[in-house]
């Protein structure tokens, strides 16, 4: 059983539970608060903090422009309060369905996938031509096509649309965290593996930027560079292949070329640019309330051992052997006081197949890393659902990657990590037996804390962003740094 102790309180890393996608449905209807009612009783019981919950524009704009019914919500959020649980809302700006794990279908809103009938270059678009519904394209970010609303004053509006209807939640402490989607998934990538276009693991996937809006940015970039003649890549590909079959990512393949790292530059800074512009206006419509803001990053693990890093290079992740291309996201971050969310925390190099040439751990390492060197915070989750003891203990050592400091903070510490996902699998005896220890174990042993101060998160009025910082600067942080030391195991684990 767990205790009290203050210096062992600093090693508190907080757990949250994903709730089920459909949670509200498509019709904006919270479909079975009684049955959800028991699930949430009983994650409060095995000491959790709090839950995760999609909270979704195409459900919420779904009849017109800036016409939002936040009902069905405001009815899941008072359950949630009833049963002493905190909330991490997700601004959920992309589609349900097409990617691993997505059980229910929830589109973007119908009156923008009306726009895209007339204009299909506001989705991604990769080389041949396929468009991807399930998020706008950053291309139209500042374009007013909308109604005569830009992308990002679409997502602005809705965050300010849900702060004032959700004021009273914000205002009580139930909700704590506000996890801005930037992109597929939720996450900041492109759309460069889409299960919905027949991709396949361990397939490369590929690069979506072949919309005209982007087409024409890129051209207007080359030509400011002096190279009016460079066109986006057409050697890298299709989604189901390996490096090597490819002119573009093979050894001493294009990417390695003047050309081919001035168009990664491009791509993966336009990532960064989108994200900054987001949060801007997240810290604006979130000022003064007592949240922190967050932004999911993917764990994009396979082929991280082969020289081209494909997977993360056609998902907008520029990152090498000699660069560093996740440090410049969280070097973004740092002024919007933003935390980032990482995923596959649960996930051995040992589990993997050798054929993906892929090193979630080491991947982990290096993100997590480079968060801790940029001074922000960093949480996490699991890629796919677990039960095993193996995959809580990984989770763990990731959590605090030193372990326990029985005098005061850990060395190194995760600021929570959320658990995916809340279903009727994990609520059986067995699975959750382990799992309530899991809960425990990132407790540092102490008992379930209501108030984040006593393990030191203060969550203070959000203030708003800091002064921008240049793009060059932002790029100083592709410099590789060695990620911190890991320790072989956790010295807290769930079957020790």
């Amino acid at each position: 059983m767990g205790t009290s102790n203050p210096n062992m309180l600093l090693n508190y890393v907080p757990v949250y539970v994903m709730l089920p996608l459909g949670v509200v449905n498509v019709n904006n209807v919270f479909e079975d608060p009684e049955g959800l009612k028991k699930q949430l009783l009983q994650l409060r019981e095995a000491g959790v903090d709090g839950v995760m919950v999609d909270v979704w524009w195409g459900i919420i704009e779904l009849k017109g422009p800036k016409q939002y019914d936040w009902g069905g919500y405001r009815n899941l959020f008072k359950l949630v309060q009833e049963c002493g649980l905190k909330l991490q809302a997700i601004m959920s700006f992309h589609q349900c369905g097409g990617n691993v794990g997505d059980v229910v279908n929830i589109p973007i809103p119908k009156w923008v996938l009306e726009i895209g009938d007339l204009d299909p270059d506001i989705f991604y678009t990769n080389r041949s031509g396929n468009r991807n519904i399930e998020y706008l394209t950053i291309g139209v970010d500042n374009l007013p096509l909308f109604h005569g609303r830009t992308a990002i004053q679409i997502y602005s509006d809705y965050m300010k649309s849900f702060r004032e209807n959700m004021s009273d939640f914000i205002e009580s402490g139930l909700v704590i965290d506000i996890e801005v989607g930037l992109g597929p998934a939720g996450e900041l990538r492109f759309p460069s593996y889409p299960q919905s276009q027949g991709w396949e693991f361990p397939g490369i996937g590929e690069f979506q930027c072949y919309d005209k809006y982007l087409k024409a940015e890129f051209k207007a970039a080359a030509a400011k560079a002096g190279h009016a003649e460079w066109e986006l890549p057409d050697d890298a590909g299709s989604y189901n292949d390996v490096p090597e079959s490819t002119e573009f990512f093979k050894s001493n393949g294009t990417y390695l070329t003047e050309k081919g790292k001035f168009f990664l530059t491009w791509y993966s800074n336009k990532l960064l640019i989108h994200g900054d512009q987001i949060l801007e206006e997240a810290t604006k419509a979130f000022q003064g309330c007592n949240v922190t803001i967050a932004i999911k990053v993917s764990g994009i693990h396979w082929w991280y051992k082969s020289e081209s890093h494909a997977a993360e290079l056609t998902a907008g992740y520029y990152n090498l052997q000699d660069r560093d291309g996740y440090r410049p996201i969280a070097r973004m971050l740092t002024r919007h006081r933003a935390i980032l969310n990482f995923t596959c925390l649960e996930m051995r190099d040992s589990e993997q197949s050798s054929d993906a040439k892929s090193a979630p751990q080491e991947l982990v390492q290096q993100v997590l890393s480079g968060g801790w060197r940029e001074k922000i915070e960093v949480a996490g989750e699991n890629a796919l659902p677990r039960y095993d003891a193996a995959a809580y203990n990984q989770m763990i050592l990731n959590a605090r990657p030193n372990g326990v400091n029985k005098n005061g903070p850990p060395k190194l510490s995760m600021y929570g990590i959320t658990y995916l996902r809340l279903s009727d699998e994990l609520l059986q005896k067995s699975n959750l037996d382990i799992f309530k220890k899991f809960v425990l174990k990132m407790h540092a042993d102490q008992d379930y804390v209501e108030d984040p101060h006593q393990y030191n998160h203060v969550i203070t009025p959000l203030k708003p962003s800091g002064p921008k910082i240049r793009l060059d600067e932002i790029l100083e942080a592709t410099k590789p740094i060695p990620p911190f030391r890991w320790d072989s195991e956790t010295d807290m684990k769930v079957d020790g």
